[in-house]
């Protein structure tokens, strides 16, 4: 009799992305993080104009709060390079994204 051996499939359960690692000068950096900050703006800005197509008098304060709080982050950032520009130094950037599921 011949035996048969099933194979078993594991499923990740969380996956680490290096969205962005280096040495960057002051004016690279800016760019890279306001590039990455306005996407993530962008993609609030699209999900309240679709909540509110179909019921302008939808609630969108949670988004609205997640875009300020990301415009305020940007803003920070701004200000943080600015701060650099006259050191002479490069600034290094690691951005690690974490997907893990969710309970």
């Amino acid at each position: 009799m011949m035996e048969t051996k099933g194979l078993t499939k594991t499923v990740a359960t969380d996956q680490k992305i290096q969205l962005v690692k280096g040495e960057f000068t002051p004016s690279e950096a800016s760019d890279v993080i306001t590039s990455l900050l306005n996407e993530k703006i962008n993609f609030h800005k699209l999900q309240r104009l679709q909540v509110t197509e179909g019921d302008h008098g939808c609630e969108t304060g949670q988004l609205d709060s997640r875009i300020k709080e990301l415009e305020e982050e940007k803003r920070i950032a701004r200000e943080f390079i600015a701060n650099t520009r006259g050191s002479g130094k490069n600034l290094k950037i690691n951005g690690i994204l974490e997907i893990t599921l969710a309970d």
